[in-house]
């Protein structure tokens, strides 16, 4: 299963789940998104041919992180650029996300192994904005 969230047409996100299946490659992203998210199905003895990338600028102006959920329980709640509560998904093993746009926050509902992977360099506190989660203080309280 692929699933779009979309706010206010905007896309936050792209979240594969761990049974989906297709055959060939599939893109999910637009040309124009610095971050690319692909899924592959390739039968046995299928050749890739060898290639190296060539060097081509690019500016980027937002990170864009993928999540590889390896072991456990994950609930990503979604934001829009005002800080805005917007919804929540719970990824387990093997769920793939993008986070497109917008802000995120993540609660461990399990012990989790994730990968993640986005556009480098990585200048730290540089490169976000920290805000305080309402919904986990909603669940406090």
């Amino acid at each position: 299963m692929i699933e779009q969230l979309v706010h206010q047409n905007n896309l936050l996100a792209i979240i594969i789940k761990n049974n989906y299946q297709q055959s060939g490659i599939k893109f999910f992203t637009p040309d124009e998104f610095s971050q690319q998210l692909a899924y592959m199905s390739r039968p046995k003895g299928h050749i890739i041919e060898p290639h190296i990338h060539k060097h081509v600028e690019r500016k980027v102006v937002l990170t864009q992180e993928v999540l590889l959920i390896k072991s456990g329980k994950v609930r990503v709640d979604f934001y829009d650029n005002n800080q805005n509560y917007i919804d929540e998904r719970i990824l387990g093993k093997g769920d793939v996300i993008l986070l497109a746009a917008g802000g995120h926050g993540f609660e461990i509902l399990e012990d989790a192994e994730i990968i993640e992977i986005k556009q480098g360099p990585y200048v730290a506190e540089s490169d976000k904005i920290r805000f305080p989660s309402p919904v986990l203080h909603k669940k406090a309280i």
